[in-house]
């Protein structure tokens, strides 16, 4: 309930943020992109895009790094299965051996 409280109230915030932005912000720009030229772009939808592209982009960059670290994961646990079942095997020719 509190996390679902924060998150809404974060939201809310962030397009307070947007809106007052947007409103001290009318003017409008051109970008000069390496391939394309925009002309009379608004300042706040241009900030907005670049905002969205920064975040896919961090995104992104957690998504490679969490399927690293679930290889990584995966790795270990068969690695810890081998080594388990090797410690069986010793362990059941310790005890023939004891008989």
């Amino acid at each position: 309930m509190l996390r679902t409280l924060v998150t809404f109230v974060l939201l809310a915030l962030a397009t307070l943020v947007a809106v007052v932005f947007a409103v001290q912000n009318p003017g409008r720009m051109t970008l000069e992109l390496a391939v394309v030229r925009l002309d009379e772009v608004r300042i706040p939808v241009a900030f907005v895009v670049t905002f969205a592209l920064g975040w896919l982009f961090g995104l992104a960059c957690c998504a490679v790094a969490l399927a690293r670290h679930g290889r990584e994961r995966l790795r270990l646990r068969r690695e810890l299965e081998g080594a388990e079942r090797q410690v069986r095997g010793l362990r059941s020719l310790a005890d023939n051996d004891a008989h």
